[in-house]
């Protein structure tokens, strides 16, 4: 989460050297190699420059709050705006140009018991929506809201995704750690196609 390193790791299904992010992280790079994440009620986008091949994703689980909206340079990226601007950035400092990216965007589901009247999900599609279209990026790709978790990979030199569906049961580890990151977060609550496969855990 914030203030921790995303984890490495060899992914052994696709054989390459994986980045996981979780709520509140971002990553970006260029050539061979995967970034993951799983999401239930928080939204991904997966940002891709097709002709540097620099791609970076986020994970954040709520849109915004005012600080957030009020200034790019809010200090959390588990808020959408400063994730998606400090991915954003990122990937121009190495070398993407904003103007060629295109976006793929998932996540939103209707994981989290007990937050029907928050709809996190469906704020945090409304959102990256929105933003994307305010800043002129073209969405490519998405698989949003429902009622599952996703799995993602994300490979940043061909700009493709695999997405697998998870259907999660009551208290799954996926519920689990975004409610607990919703309590922690207090009262501040308020490049084409992808591979798309459903599978049970």
């Amino acid at each position: 989460m914030e203030g921790v390193a995303p984890i490495r790791y060899f992914d052994r299904d696709f054989q390459v050297e994986s980045v996981k992010i979780l709520p509140g992280q971002y990553y970006a790079a260029s050539g061979t190699g995967a970034i993951s994440t799983v999401l239930g009620s928080c939204v991904s986008t997966c940002l891709w420059d097709p002709v540097t091949r620099i791609g970076g994703m986020n994970h954040f689980m709520l849109p915004g709050d005012g600080e957030a909206a009020a200034s790019p340079a809010a200090p959390s990226a588990r808020f959408g705006v400063y994730a998606m601007e400090v991915l954003i950035n990122e990937m121009i400092r190495l070398g993407a140009d904003r103007r060629r990216m295109v976006a793929k965007v998932f996540g939103g589901g209707r994981v989290l018991q007990g937050f029907d009247s928050l709809d996190v999900g469906a704020k945090n599609c409304q959102f990256v929506l929105e933003f994307l279209a305010t800043e002129q990026i073209p969405v490519v790709a998405r698989d949003l809201l429902d009622v599952y978790a996703r799995k993602l990979h994300f490979f940043p030199e061909t700009g493709k995704v695999q997405l697998k569906k998870l259907h999660i049961l009551p208290n799954d580890t996926v519920e689990q750690r975004e409610r607990e990151y919703l309590y922690r977060l207090g009262d501040k609550a308020g490049g084409g196609e992808f591979d798309n496969f459903s599978a049970r855990r």
